[in-house]
């Protein structure tokens, strides 16, 4: 059975939530630190809060979905565009029904209507 167009939508949206919290942190061009690096003993890592990050870097194509995706927000309000894009990074509904300053429902009903206008934009093309 195929998928709902409104739930490829929705994968792809998590997708590329994803691949953008994967890509390698920006960083700024020009500035370079000409100390030698500090060789810490095993005792003083231990007490280290920053445990080392792993980052999966996404392939091409992962990216080239995600700017795919990028571009449907375009078509939407400013507001929505951080509703659908926060519902895709997993955040709670109630954590954005707070952050938008309506009930669940209301937030719920808002993110259907975002979809629907990415989904009647996609197949008009």
């Amino acid at each position: 059975m195929a998928e709902a167009p409104n739930e490829i939508v929705v994968s792809r949206l998590i997708e590329a939530a994803h691949t953008a919290r994967r890509l390698p942190p920006v960083r700024v061009q020009g500035y370079f630190n000409v100390w030698p690096e500090f060789v810490r003993t095993p005792y003083e890592r231990l007490a280290n809060d920053e445990g080392p990050t792993l980052r999966f870097v996404p392939t091409p194509a992962n990216i080239e979905r995600m700017l795919e995706v990028i571009g449907w927000m375009q078509w939407l309000e400013l507001e929505q565009r951080h509703l659908v894009w926060m519902r895709a990074e997993r955040y709670r509904w109630e954590d954005i029904s707070k952050r938008f300053g309506c009930c669940t429902r209301t937030a719920q009903r808002r993110w259907n209507g975002a979809l629907q206008v990415i989904e009647i934009n996609l197949f008009a093309r």
